[in-house]
């Protein structure tokens, strides 16, 4: 399958390298609105440079997008290439609205052509424990579910690119770049949403618009209650955690992330993710086994992009075999809708009912 990346930026990075190492698929091209990068970008990869989107959906050895714009242009690039009949795999988060999400979802469905997001961290070993403890009832039914994000995003990080820290530009801030991959888990691992309420600002980043901190409370309809707590404020950075309680007294939960934020594109190093709470009945000497286990398959591979690529070639996968992929456009959407929620629930100081019209 020919790949062509839109939007040649620092995560675009990650894609090319995982593309590089997958078999059935290569990166045939890659379109930006910089000619000079885009060129650039494409010789580093070898791949056929373009600067105008239509152009490029008419190669004919392009079978596929993969979208890593900046979050505002999400939609319009996704309906664009679903109606030139291209498959389209979308970097986090999959739009920032729920009407964008049902467009694009609505494009894809009509076109006849597959719909996929980027949520690697639900192909994190430690990540899949949790999900497996779930659905195997070894926590009861799940009533709390908690999630922790506590980082650092400094000047230097806004002025790496000119969208960044603008509502125009990225469309939000910590609830839409940082901490999209961690709300996804938590609605993955507790269930779908009834209502929400929450309450976000920018309280120590005067050099942009968007939030830096967030808050919420959740219900969820399975009668489950969640929290979120999530900042771009402790430097150098703390963790990502995601905890699951349930009726019968048992915790289990992931560290998704650990000290320093993660830049895509940019960090070389990350710490592992790794089960940092395990109560289940006779499993509990089991979290320093896996944790040792998941340290050391981390420093075999490189993280930043081996789970990409493992989702990528799902993603391949799905178009063979004519499945939907791991995480498809509805699922995206679910994270999106929180996301939203949250937003309007601080805006108007209220409780939001879900599921949201569009």
């Amino acid at each position: 399958m020919g790949f062509l990346i839109v939007g040649p930026g620092k995560v675009a990075h990650t894609h090319a390298g995982a593309l590089a190492d997958l078999p059935g698929a290569r990166l045939a091209a890659v379109c930006g609105r910089n000619a000079e990068r885009t060129a650039a970008f494409a010789a580093q990869y070898g791949a056929r440079p373009f600067t105008d989107l239509g152009e490029a959906l008419r190669d004919p050895g392009v079978h596929a997008v993969i979208l890593c714009t900046p979050h505002p242009l999400h939609a319009d690039a996704a309906v664009e290439a679903a109606r030139a009949g291209k498959h389209v795999f979308v970097e986090k988060p999959l739009a920032l609205t729920v009407r964008d999400a049902d467009r694009m979802i609505t494009a894809a469905r009509e076109a006849g052509v597959k719909l996929g997001v980027v949520s690697q961290r639900r192909l994190y070993e430690p990540v899949q424990r949790v999900k497996r403890a779930i659905l195997d009832g070894k926590i009861g039914r799940p009533i709390l579910g908690t999630l922790s994000l506590l980082g650092w995003r400094g000047p230097e990080y806004y002025a790496m690119d000119a969208w960044r820290g603008t509502w125009a530009g990225e469309g939000g801030g910590v609830l839409v770049n940082q901490a999209v991959h961690q709300l996804d888990l938590l609605q993955w691992f507790v269930g779908p949403l009834e209502e929400v309420s929450g309450a976000w600002a920018n309280l120590n980043h005067p050099e942009i618009e968007v939030e830096d901190t967030a808050v919420a409370t959740l219900r969820f309809a399975g009668g489950a209650l969640g929290s979120v707590v999530v900042s771009n404020s402790q430097n150098p950075g703390l963790w990502g955690r995601v905890h699951v309680h349930g009726e019968n007294g048992a915790t289990v939960g992931v560290q998704t992330d650990g000290g320093s934020s993660f830049v895509a594109g940019v960090t070389t190093a990350v710490e592992p993710p790794v089960n940092d709470v395990w109560t289940v009945p006779g499993e509990e000497g089991l979290l320093p086994l896996w944790q040792a286990e998941d340290r050391e398959r981390a420093a075999r591979l490189d993280v930043m992009t081996h789970y990409h690529r493992l989702q990528i070639g799902d993603f391949v996968g799905a178009v063979r075999e004519g499945r939907e992929p791991l995480v498809p456009g509805e699922e995206g959407r679910k994270t999106v809708e929180l996301i939203e929620a949250i937003y309007r629930a601080g805006r108007t100081r209220s409780v939001v009912r879900l599921p949201l019209e569009g």
